[in-house]
Parts: C-alpha cells; sequence; structure tokens
C-alpha cells in the first residue's frame, strides 16, 4: 500500500511544496512510499487533451486513475482543496495555458459544430465538482479532533457583536422551487432508466438513456420555476430596497455547475433588468451571458462603442436600486460579478459569524438579505439567525462540538444529478420511463424551467446509517438523522432509517433540518456533543457552518471517506479563502494558509496504514503526530495574518521538530529513536536561524510563475527559502 497525495490549486498547493518534503522524509522511516496525483484545475484541463499537445506536455489523467484507485481496498488517499471551477475561473485557467504554450481549445460557449460540441463535453468533464463525486466513492465522517477543539476552546476566535434587533433575514421561495416540485420512488427491481422531454405538440426528445437504477434505491426528481424564480428576485430586491439592507444572493455554482450558475444568472437578468432590456441586441452581439455574471458583461463590452452608454446605465441602477453586497468593496466587485464568488456554504457562515452582517459598496457593515432561492438547506441558515435573536451570539470557549456523518457514496442525491440536470428548452413535460416503458417520475414545466433527478443507491444509503450508529456508539455521542418528510426522497429515506434502526435495535431521532439545527444548537450551546447523519448538500453546509461557528474555520476539521470497498480518503479542509491568501503571497510573500487540516489527515492516514498493513513503525509515526499535532497547537504555531511574522513555512517547521521530538522520546522502536535524537537536535539549535532564513524572504512580491499552473522550479524556490532546515530534512 502506498499513500496517494493530490497536487491541486491556490493556496493548498503552495502549502504543498513546503510540507510534503518532510512528510515523505518523515514516512521513509517506515518504509511507506508517497506518490502524488496532480488534480489540479489546470492539470486536469492539461490531461484532457493529450491530442491538442507536444508529447512532452501530455501528462496522465490522474483523476480518473485515482477514480480507479478509490475503489480499491488498498486506497489511502490524501486530498487537499481543489478549484471546484465555475464558467469563468475554466476560461482563465485555458488562456493561462495557452500563454504558456499549450496549444488546448478555447470553451465553445455555443458550440457551433460536432468538433466544437465534443470540445464541450470535454470541459463539463473539468467544470464544477468533476473531483469530488469521482473520488468520493464512500461515505463521510467529519469531526473536530478533540485536541483542536481543547484549542478552540482555550483560544477563541473574537466573536463579532449581534443586534437582536438586526433587520438581516434569510429569504426562500415559497413556492415553485425545488423543495416544492419534488417527487420520489423507491426502486422496486433493477432496471434501466431514461429522461424524456415531451412538448406541448407531441415531439419527443430522449435527454438521457442507459441510467443504471437498482433495486431499493430512491430516485428522485423535481424542478425550479424560473416565473416564479424572476417574482422571487423582484420581490427579494423591493424588499432589500424598502428596508434599507443589502441584496445578497447565495448558491452553489461550483458544485451544483448546471442549475446554480442558471439560478444566478436570472438573479443579474432581474436585477439589472433595465440594462438588458435597453442593450439587447448589442448583448446579443456581443455573446454576453448573464450565468457568468457581471464581470464577464464588463469584460465584453470594452469591444462595445455603446460600452459609455452602458457603463452609465449600469451605474444608474446601482444607485437607484436595492444596495447590493460586495465580495471586494476596493475593487468594485458585487455579488453578482462571478458565479464563483459567493458559495453558500461559505459565504452564509461568514455572514453570520459577523454578527449576520455583509459589506456594502464603501465597505462599511451592513444588514443584509440573504437570498437562497431553494428552501431545502436555506432553513438551516435561517435557524442560527433565530437562535442568535434569541439567545445571543454563541461563545466558541463554552460551545459543545457538531461532528457529521454524511451519504455521499455513488454520487449521492443533488451532488450526483449534473448530467440528469436540463433546461426546458420549450413548455411540456419531463420524465423517467424504467426499461418497460413505466413512467417513474413527471413533471409538467413551461419553457427555461430547471429540472434535476437524483438517485441514492441502496448499499450507500445502509453503509451510512450503519456508520452514524457506529460513530454515536463509539463517540457516546447522541446523533440526530437531519431528514424532512415533507420531501418525498427523504420519506422514503425515514422509511429505511427507521427500519435499519429498528433492525439494529438503536433509537435515533429524526428532526426536519430546521428544528434539527436549533435542538443542535440548543445541544452545543450547553457545551454538549452532537453527530448531524445527513444527506449529501447537508454534509458539505453543516461541515462549514458548525466549525466555523465553534472554531472560527472549517479548514481545521478531520475528514475521513471510509470507501465502500475498503479503502479510505483523507480529506484536509476547506478552500474558501485561497485566492485572497495566494494575493497575499504574490505582493508579500507571505503565506497564511493553515495546513493543521493536512497534518490531521495525515494522522489518520498513518493510522490506518498500519491498520491495514500491520506496521508497527507507520503506527509509532501515527502516534507521534498526533502528540507533536497536540503541541503545536499548545504552543499556538499557527500561520500569522501578516507578513514579516511566522506563516505556513514556519508552522510546518514547528510541526517537523515536534513530530522528531516526539520519536526521540519513544520506546517502541529503538532505531526510529536514535535516528531521530540528533535530528531533533538539530531542529532545536537551529530554531531561530531557520526562522530568521523564513522572515528574511518575506515582505516583498514574488512571482509565481502562473495562478492556475505554477512555475515548480521558482516556487520551491519560494515555499522552502530556509536552507538550514532543507538540509537537515535531507538527512532524514
Amino acid at each position: 500500500m502506498k499513500i496517494t497525495y493530490t497536487l491541486t490549486d491556490e493556496s493548498p498547493a503552495l502549502a504543498t511544496y513546503s510540507f510534503l518534503p518532510i512528510v515523505k522524509a518523515f514516512l521513509s522511516n517506515a518504509g511507506i512510499e508517497v506518490e502524488t496525483a496532480d488534480i489540479s484545475l489546470a492539470g486536469r484541463i492539461i490531461a484532457q487533451f493529450p491530442q491538442f499537445l507536444a508529447p512532452e506536455q501530455q501528462i496522465p489523467n490522474a483523476l480518473e486513475a485515482l477514480g480507479d484507485l478509490v475503489k480499491r481496498p488498498e486506497a489511502n488517499l490524501i486530498k487537499t482543496p481543489n478549484i471546484s471551477a465555475s464558467i469563468p475561473q475554466l476560461k482563465n485557467a485555458i488562456k493561462e495555458l495557452q500563454d504558456k504554450g499549450y496549444k488546448i481549445p478555447d470553451y465553445p460557449d455555443n458550440p457551433s459544430n460536432k468538433e466544437e460540441e465534443s470540445i464541450k463535453e470535454s470541459y463539463q468533464k473539468i467544470l464544477g465538482s468533476a473531483v469530488n463525486p469521482i473520488l468520493r466513492q464512500g461515505n463521510s465522517d467529519r469531526r473536530s479532533t478533540k485536541a483542536v477543539k481543547k484549542y478552540a476552546q482555550n483560544n477563541p476566535y473574537k466573536v463579532a457583536n449581534f443586534n437582536p434587533k438586526s433587520k438581516s433575514m434569510v429569504s426562500y421561495m415559497k413556492e415553485g422551487d425545488f423543495f416544492s416540485n419534488e417527487k420520489a420512488v423507491l426502486i422496486k427491481e433493477n432496471t434501466e432508466g431514461r429522461i424524456e422531454f415531451v412538448d406541448a405538440d407531441g415531439n419527443k426528445e430522449v435527454l438521457k438513456e442507459g441510467i443504471k437504477l437498482d433495486k431499493n434505491e430512491i430516485l428522485d426528481a423535481t424542478f425550479m420555476s424560473v416565473k416564479l424564480l424572476e417574482k422571487f428576485y423582484e420581490e427579494q430586491i423591493a424588499k432589500c430596497k424598502n428596508e434599507d439592507i443589502l441584496f445578497s444572493l447565495h448558491l452553489k455554482a461550483t458544485m451544483m455547475k448546471v442549475s446554480d450558475p442558471v439560478i444566478f444568472g436570472h438573479a443579474v437578468k432581474v436585477y439589472f433588468k433595465e440594462l438588458f432590456e435597453t442593450f439587447k441586441e448589442e448583448f446579443e452581439k456581443l455573446g454576453v451571458n448573464p450565468n457568468n455574471g457581471i464581470s464577464e458583461l464588463l469584460n465584453k463590452i470594452e469591444k462595445s462603442d455603446k460600452k459609455n452608454e452602458i457603463l452609465k446605465k449600469y451605474q444608474e441602477i446601482l444607485e437607484k436600486s436595492a444596495k447590493i453586497s460586495m465580495v471586494n468593496s476596493d475593487k468594485g466587485i458585487t455579488n453578482l460579478h462571478v458565479p464563483s464568488d459567493v458559495i453558500v456554504d461559505a459565504s452564509m457562515p461568514a455572514m453570520l459569524k459577523n454578527g449576520a452582517k455583509l459589506w456594502d459598496r464603501e465597505g462599511k457593515e451592513c444588514d443584509g438579505n440573504a437570498v437562497i432561492p431553494d428552501k431545502t438547506y436555506a432553513t438551516i441558515y435561517e435557524a442560527v439567525l433565530e437562535d442568535m435573536r434569541k439567545n445571543g451570539v454563541l461563545n466558541p470557549s463554552k460551545l459543545g462540538s457538531m461532528a457529521n456523518v454524511g451519504l455521499m457514496a455513488k454520487k449521492a442525491q443533488e451532488y450526483g444529478s449534473h448530467d440528469k440536470t436540463f433546461i426546458a428548452k420549450k413548455d411540456g413535460v419531463f420524465r423517467i420511463l424504467d426499461s418497460n416503458g413505466a413512467i417513474l417520475l413527471e413533471h409538467r414545466v413551461q419553457k427555461g424551467d430547471i429540472y434535476r433527478a437524483n438517485q441514492a443507491k441502496y448499499d450507500a444509503i445502509i453503509t451510512w446509517i450503519d456508520l452514524g450508529i457506529e460513530r454515536s456508539e463509539i463517540s457516546n455521542t447522541p446523533a440526530i438523522f437531519w431528514l424532512d418528510e415533507k420531501r418525498e426522497s427523504n420519506k422514503i429515506m425515514i422509511s429505511l432509517v427507521q427500519k435499519r434502526l429498528e433492525e439494529k435495535g438503536k433509537k435515533i431521532d429524526i428532526l426536519e433540518p430546521k428544528l434539527a439545527c436549533l435542538k443542535s444548537l440548543e445541544m452545543i450551546r450547553e457545551g454538549r456533543d452532537v453527530i448531524s447523519i445527513t444527506g449529501n448538500v447537508l454534509r458539505d453546509y453543516l461541515t462549514d457552518l458548525f466549525p466555523i461557528l465553534e472554531l472560527g474555520t472549517s479548514a481545521k476539521m478531520l475528514s475521513v471517506v471510509p470507501m465502500l470497498n475498503g479503502g479510505a480518503m483523507f480529506e484536509t479542509g476547506a478552500g474558501g479563502s485561497a485566492p485572497k491568501q495566494v494575493e497575499q503571497v504574490l505582493l508579500e510573500n507571505h503565506l497564511r494558509w493553515d495546513s493543521l487540516g493536512e497534518f490531521l489527515a495525515l494522522q489518520a492516514s498513518l493510522e490506518f496504514f498500519a491498520q491495514k498493513n500491520s506496521n508497527a513503525k507507520a503506527k509509532i509515526l501515527a502516534d507521534a503526530l498526533d502528540g507533536a499535532i497536540g503541541k503545536w497547537l499548545d504552543n499556538n504555531k499557527t500561520p500569522s495574518r501578516r507578513a514579516k511574522e511566522d506563516d505556513n513555512r514556519t508552522s510546518h517547521y514547528y510541526l517537523a521538530m515536534y513530530f522528531a521530538e516526539a520519536l526521540a522520546e519513544q520506546n517502541k522502536d529503538s532505531s526510529l529513536r536514535e535516528k531521530f535524537i540528533p535530528i531533533t537536535k538539530e531542529l532545536q539549535e537551529n530554531e531561530l536561524k531557520i526562522k530568521k532564513e523564513f522572515l528574511d524572504k518575506e515582505g516583498v512580491g514574488v512571482d509565481l510563475g502562473g495562478y492556475y499552473k505554477f512555475d515548480d522550479k521558482k516556487v520551491e524556490k519560494i515555499m522552502r527559502p530556509s536552507q538550514t532546515f532543507n538540509a537537515i530534512i535531507d538527512k532524514i
């Protein structure tokens, strides 16, 4: 068994240049080979188009290879956060690669021939959540370790004040959304499904066929009415104007790469309605797509004779309409600029942690209307806001902890819906039929409506339920299934959960998400722990929401994916702030990325390796690293936000020193002890020299040789600036 370490994007990727040599050095002492797999956005693009590239530019398709690996029992994968690309990000990455001499094709927005259709289809394999559904061949077990929780309680982040009279709110559709329109069925026998669209004239189009439907899996389908969506947006914009609060849209346009960019685009069109009506023909000529946001529109009008008129109308709308929340006030980047700029699972916890305030054009904090069109999961954020109004801010020094067990295997639920999501070209009916032609589900829709179908496989569901029971028993912690009987798919899921609990002789509460959230908040306020057992999207949302409220960040969670076939993946935290951190590196050569997630993942991976291979040295390394992480936390070696202070690289040095100390002090393996006694001495005696070598390089801008594809030689030099430290690591 090897340990596979992924190479990804932005600040986690920069951190890997510094951390991975340390990992390889220490693990070599237990005979553990560490291999890498490039699943960065640039790497995925290059691997997808070998036919356009010179032989020396071609690289293996690492994502495809990992997709095979995670289905094998020997899988042991450490995954750092990757870019879940929106179309604007994809286009930027393509241009950067083209500028570097990679003759890859442009992304065709509107394919005009078969070749362009094929190119677009290839890019679809890269967009959005391309990585996670392939790698996550198991369910999710995310929790805060005891050491991390203790540190957070002893060193709580500064809590922003919350005014109970705050006008901030969470708004969602009361009708016409995915929640309202859902239908579901439990598949009785193995069959194949197909999705058809039948228009008002009876013309039939098969949209997808050969959908493998297994006995006892849950199939659901739903749609969002764009007519009611636009009405909802108009009402919310008017409400924001009347209440003098900020309009702020919160979606997941990266993970929900087909549906959410369209939902985003409708918000752009409604907010800037006059702009799109006045310059309709010009925008069509320029190829403006509102789904890509205002940023692309502003770029495209640079070539227009009507640029000044358009900009005048744009500013006029911003002045007279509801104030819009800002992503970057200094640069004039609004909430509607780029669909991937405001990711709901990161943006909503940040708003709630900030006293439920957002930022306006002047950079001032203001109350806001968090607009989350689909009700399905919006209510959890509504619950936090209600709880804060009633009980005040959450005190991280006294909070208990929420862990999560999430249904994720086999592309479960909405996060596996991309290849079954369609925009209605006309009025008509979407329907799913089985191999005998029997209609399983159908929905009557209007032109433009957003339709999607989801699956949840029976074996994935049962292992998820069992994992939830197991985690609750192992940690002696109460758990709650977050399921809503008002959703057709959840109603079926509840029956499966109840049956499984009965078979196991267990009792676990089942509550709808809003009530489950309120109950969980009540428990952690009392200092008690709780486990949320949830579906796929709530897994994603809650493992940002509660860690951010408890710890100040979601990057410090231990995230384990026990694979259905016996392997495991260890994920290393969130990457939401990564772009801003890269910007600071470029300006000041200071990386504030916190690698604690990587440390935790490595420790869990070593434990798994030791167990799977009966490797005593690996277990000693795992135990030593566990102790080192505790000491690293106790001594507060997390990176500072300011240049000329300890950063990510320094934090790696301290972890290495504490790791070496633990190995030098253990008594279970004399060869490891003897090896690390002199290493420890060198690391300790050279502390000031090594720190100086790190900090002397900070405070000035650096060139990474790219954003999506770094120049390896340049970045290795930047991220490993201490020759003294490097020489000691080489000795290991």
